[in-house]
C-alpha cells in the first residue's frame, strides 16, 4: 500500500469542483457552485459548531436546563429544599392535632373522662341588660 504524501494531500483538498443542479425536464442549469474539499469541510464544520451552539444557548438560557437531571440552580434547589420542609412541617403538626382530637373522641366514648354534670360550679357571665 503507498503512503501518502502530504503534499498530495494539501493538493487533493485544493483541488476545484463544479456541482451543478439541473432540471430534470429541460437539462437547465438551474444553480452551479465551485467547490473544493476544504471549503466542504469548512461549510459543514461551521453548521456543526453553530448547531452545537445554539443548542447549548437554547438549553442555558431557557427552562430547558431543569430537564437535565443534575444541571439545576442550586440556590432554587435550597429554596424549593426550605418549602417542602415547611409544608412537611405544617402537615406533621395537623396530623398531631388529629390524633390528639381523635384520642379525647375515644376517652370521651369510652367513659374514661369523668363528666360533671353540675352546673352550679359555673361562673356565667352577667348580662348586660339584666335589671338588676
Amino acid at each position: 500500500m503507498a503512503k501518502l504524501d502530504p503534499g498530495s494531500t494539501l493538493k487533493r483538498l485544493r483541488n476545484r469542483y463544479r456541482m451543478v443542479v439541473m432540471n430534470d425536464d429541460t437539462y437547465e442549469e438551474v444553480v452551479t457552485f465551485k467547490l473544493s474539499r476544504f471549503s466542504v469541510y469548512v461549510g459543514l464544520s461551521t453548521v456543526f459548531v453553530l448547531l452545537v451552539g445554539l443548542t447549548v444557548a437554547l438549553i442555558i438560557f431557557t427552562p430547558l436546563r431543569y430537564y437535565i437531571p443534575g444541571a439545576a440552580n442550586q440556590q432554587s434547589s435550597g429554596r424549593e429544599l426550605r418549602e417542602v420542609k415547611i409544608g412537611v412541617d405544617s402537615v406533621s403538626r395537623q396530623m398531631g392535632y388529629q390524633e390528639k382530637y381523635l384520642e379525647n373522641i375515644r376517652m370521651v366514648l369510652r367513659g374514661d373522662i369523668p363528666v360533671s354534670r353540675d352546673t352550679t360550679t359555673l361562673e356565667l357571665p352577667k348580662d348586660e341588660f339584666s335589671d338588676d
